[in-house]
């Protein structure tokens, strides 16, 4: 699942992308309101937790102009503001969950969790796979063969990348900007190392192999007899 977050202090910013990233949630980050609001709408994402006191553009701004591009994805909202005026406000204006600053950690991670649930209320998120391959989005649980595999949080990011894509040949220049949320340098082999980590673990100890390298192009997830 990819997240962004939108906080501008830095701090706690950094505290809760680690938090998320240790439960294998890949997560950008923008430290205010124009840019968060930018980052959505030109990105695919799961899920936002929106700070409401924010430069250039509050949270309260993003969460209307977001409905209003019929922009659908879940907002969690994070604020000081703790009166029933302003969760109203919030939950009024398209927020689907409100949490008070401060906050521990573990509720942050329950909310997330909820409202990844909440949003297939009547059915199940499907799970991932190509041959003996499989990735459950809710769980963050990877197996092959029936073996759970222990993944870091960017090898689950690229791998649920090459999964929604089977098949289809996926440059470095398309992998770094939706799985690391950056521009491709072409001077750092980062991507292929991650690729690399990636194909030890679903690939070493089985057969078929899935991870495929396409030369001077880049990679493509497939079973022997896909297309």
């Amino acid at each position: 699942m990819r997240l962004l977050l939108i906080e501008d202090e830095q701090k706690v910013a950094s505290f809760i992308q680690r938090g998320l990233e240790a439960e294998h949630y890949s997560v950008d980050v923008e430290y205010d309101g124009e840019a968060g609001l930018t980052r959505l709408c030109e990105g695919n994402y799961d899920l936002v937790i929106l700070d409401v006191n924010l430069p250039k553009r509050d949270g309260f701004a993003v969460l209307r102009e977001l409905r209003a591009r019929q922009v659908t994805v879940p907002v969690l909202l994070l604020t000081a503001r703790d009166t029933i005026a302003d969760k109203v406000a919030g939950l009024d204006q398209g927020a689907d969950d409100y949490l008070t600053k401060p906050f521990a950690f573990e509720e942050l991670l329950a909310r997330v969790r909820a409202l990844f649930r909440r949003g297939t209320p009547t059915t199940a998120i499907p799970l991932l796979t190509i041959a003996d391959l499989c990735l459950d989005p809710v769980t963050r649980q990877v197996t092959r063969a029936g073996k759970r595999l222990d993944l870091t949080a960017k090898e689950f990011a690229l791998l649920e990348f090459f999964l929604r894509r089977p098949g289809r040949v996926l440059s470095r220049a398309l992998i770094a900007q939706h799985v690391w949320g950056v521009d491709f340098d072409t001077f750092t082999n980062v991507i292929d190392v991650y690729v690399n980590y990636l194909r030890k673990k679903i690939d070493s100890d089985f057969e078929p192999k899935l991870l495929h390298t396409v030369r001077g192009v880049g990679y493509v997830l497939k079973a022997p007899d896909a297309s």
